[in-house]
């Protein structure tokens, strides 16, 4: 089993640029069915073998495509991703960066609307290792296996990846969801999906100073949690007030703080590894290995 993608996924890439057409070639190398290109004007030509289409609905019709990945840079994203939404397509994974707040917003009042889920922005994507990859991962840190993993870091994604392969200790998805303040697919709600999942015997929760988004999935998993859960918190030494990297990593008036998401984790019986190193060892623990 998988979440929201596998071997029927088939992709549209929206920003055929640079980093597009780089992404979608190693997408493609990876076995994803990357079906088509968007670019306005581009309609009727290919970009390294790849259809390309002026509109996400034209290239949907032709190609059947029921996914979206954005590289759009951040003044058109949003319009990219309602543009994507309008066409139905039930998963888009927005990568591009620097999406202003409004924006979103407005975006999240949409889809909120719909049926379709939005991964991202500012977020690596998403991959059921051995069938799909959509996003700009490196492939080779990640292994087929039962350990659902969400993240809103991305560098954390591929580090924690590579420590669980090393481990013998396969991935069923694993969802990077990024760390701006307003996202597609928040944190409690990956986790859901992940507790739903027959193929998923494990959650790797992977959290960050900031928000509450950490707090609501140990409430979540307290109250309805089959599976048993891993978590590490990100940026325990970050100063009061002070943003770190990510947009959403801000901790104000004692809200958000690493102290509060471990609190949480802990008071629903999850534990919290005091560093990246220590996940493959809980995971096996958890997991009776």
């Amino acid at each position: 089993m998988s979440v929201l993608l596998g071997k029927g996924t088939r992709v549209l890439v929206q920003g055929m640029g640079r980093e597009g057409r780089f992404h979608a070639g190693r997408m493609r190398e990876y076995g994803t069915r990357v079906v088509a290109g968007v670019g306005p004007g581009s309609g009727g030509t290919e970009r390294d073998g790849i259809p390309m289409y002026d509109t996400v609905s034209a290239a949907a019709e032709a190609t059947g495509a029921n996914a979206s990945l954005i590289f759009v840079p951040a003044p058109g994203a949003a319009d990219a991703i309602l543009e994507a939404v309008d066409s139905a397509l039930p998963l888009v994974v927005c990568i591009t960066e620097g999406i202003p707040v409004h924006d979103m917003l407005s975006v999240a009042a949409v889809i909120a609307e719909t049926g379709t889920t939005l991964i991202g922005p500012n977020c690596p994507g998403a991959i059921t290792p051995g069938e799909c990859k959509i996003g700009i991962m490196p492939a080779e840190n990640f292994s087929p296996g039962p350990v659902g993993f969400v993240s809103r870091s991305g560098t954390l994604t591929y580090e924690i990846a590579d420590a669980l392969t090393r481990a013998g200790l396969g991935q069923s998805t694993c969802l990077g969801i990024g760390g701006d303040p307003v996202v597609g697919l928040p944190t409690p709600d990956a986790v859901r999906l992940l507790n739903e999942d027959p193929g998923t015997g494990c959650i790797v929760i992977v959290g960050e100073i900031g928000g509450s988004a950490e707090e609501r999935a140990a409430e979540y998993m307290r109250a309805f949690g089959k599976k048993p859960a891993v978590a590490f918190v990100a940026g325990r030494s970050a100063p009061p007030g002070k943003r770190m990297g990510h947009a959403g990593a801000i901790v104000s008036g004692g809200q958000g703080t690493a102290e509060s998401k471990v609190r949480a984790f802990e008071e629903a019986g999850i534990p919290v590894a005091n560093a990246p190193s220590e996940i493959p060892g809980l995971v096996k623990r958890a997991l009776g290995a």
